[in-house]
């Protein structure tokens, strides 16, 4: 790894491969820096059980063929630490590399809710089963239940029937009404008529969620509700997904300003600092086509070509709209915030009940006093959970932002501020 790239791209999902390969042409020297094995992102996520679509396939060649890029995978993000330059750390040893221009991809991660009995043995995210299966765990002939909200259950059951599961269920909580709305407007976007129509399965409901993952040492069953009608299906996997969070973490640890929980662009993907550009699902969830453009135009952008940026809004903004029908269709019910009981754990790093924590009025102060947010994954389980359930916004993360070897920050020159340095 050189110790200075002209653009240097976190994250080689859909938005950061195409970001690379727009901004490649004016023979910039551009990094692509993932923690994952291969490039593609959790939606191009290879293995053995993977056949990658052919836009996916493309993408890899493109980056393999252009000179002046250079894909590092198995890379995780450190920290910071200020000047233009990320501490990185990979399987050997860290680096502390200097850019021009930073283009984040990050992506986003599942949103999880807390309902009796998630913690079981085979209770997993809807995204998480899709990961385990596309890397090899066997799912043949296990029964299968899928609850949750939006378009990843779809796909998470059309990855677990191929791999030889029995889908017994997918449980949507989006009212039926919300999603004949959705369909009446889908022609706007053949292919993903289309793809609704592959992947639609006579298992599905709708205004149908979870109450509770029964069993006692494993998964034995899980308790349903549809239209007031609560119902039991014995199975042995349940996967539940409530949706995306955009990971934001290495944004706002190096300053970008927040919308909501994503982080803040302009036109050109521009965050609100200079010559930091952001696209795909950490700037809002849309799916890959959007990503694409939305990375493709912060590419141009970065290298100074805006006129080719410019070029790409209209169909950016095509695919916005169906970003937006998507977010309206699938908004979440009031109902899944009372899905908890008192004993239930919403910090399962910690083992904190939902009673802990619901007499406190902020993340800050539920923290302090119940050690929630402290474990393994710092809060981004239960970080986002608290957000739906409390309305907690949790403060500005903490550097490092990934755990590390004490030889990589050592490895800091003196004249360098340490990560804990440049945080209060």
């Amino acid at each position: 790894m050189k110790p200075h790239y002209d653009v240097l791209i976190v994250g080689a999902g859909p938005a950061g491969m195409a970001a690379a390969l727009a901004a490649a042409p004016r023979g910039a020297s551009i990094a692509i820096l993932d923690d994952n094995p291969a490039a593609g992102g959790q939606i191009w996520r290879d293995g053995p059980q993977v056949e990658l679509p052919a836009i996916a396939r493309q993408q890899r060649q493109a980056l393999a063929e252009t000179a002046n890029i250079e894909l590092h995978n198995g890379v995780r993000v450190i920290a910071a630490p200020g000047g233009k330059q990320l501490l990185l750390e990979d399987a050997a040893q860290g680096h502390l590399v200097r850019y021009d221009k930073l283009i984040l991809c990050t992506g986003a991660r599942e949103l999880l809710l807390p309902f009796p009995g998630w913690t079981l043995p085979g209770v997993t995210g809807a995204g998480g089963l899709q990961a385990l299966i596309k890397g090899g765990v066997p799912v043949v002939d296990q029964r299968l239940v899928i609850a949750g909200s939006g378009p990843l259950l779809l796909a998470c059951a059309a990855t677990a029937k191929g791999a030889g599961a029995r889908l017994l269920r997918i449980a949507e909580q989006a009212q039926l009404t919300a999603l004949v709305g959705f369909a009446a407007h889908l022609s706007r976007w053949p292919g993903k008529a289309l793809q609704a129509v592959q992947l639609s399965d006579r298992c599905y409901r709708s205004n149908t969620h979870v109450l509770a993952a029964l069993g006692t040492d494993h998964l034995e069953a899980v308790r349903l509700i549809r239209n007031g009608k609560v119902s039991e299906v014995a199975c042995d996997r349940l996967a539940c997904g409530f949706g995306l969070i955009p990971n934001t973490e290495l944004g706002q640890v190096l300053g970008c300003a927040l919308h909501g929980r994503a982080i803040q662009i302009d036109t050109y993907q521009t965050t609100s600092l200079p010559d930091h550009f952001a696209a795909g699902e950490c700037t809002g969830f849309g799916g890959s086509e959007l990503a694409r453009v939305e990375g493709s135009i912060a590419g141009h952008a970065a290298i100074g070509d805006l006129e080719r940026a410019k070029a790409r809004f209209a169909e950016r903004q095509r695919w916005q709209e169906f970003a937006d029908l998507l977010a309206k269709t699938f908004r979440l019910s009031e109902r899944l915030k009372t899905l908890a009981a008192p004993e239930t754990l919403v910090c399962r790093c910690e083992d904190v009940p939902y009673s802990a924590m619901a007499s406190h009025s902020s993340w800050v102060e539920a923290k302090l006093e119940s050690r929630c947010g402290m474990g393994a994954c710092q809060g981004r389980i239960c970080g986002a959970a608290s957000d739906v359930l409390f309305g907690w916004q949790p403060p500005k993360p903490r550097q490092p932002i990934s755990p590390a070897r004490i030889g990589t920050l050592i490895a800091l020159p003196d004249d360098e501020p340490r990560p804990s340095d440049t945080t209060p």
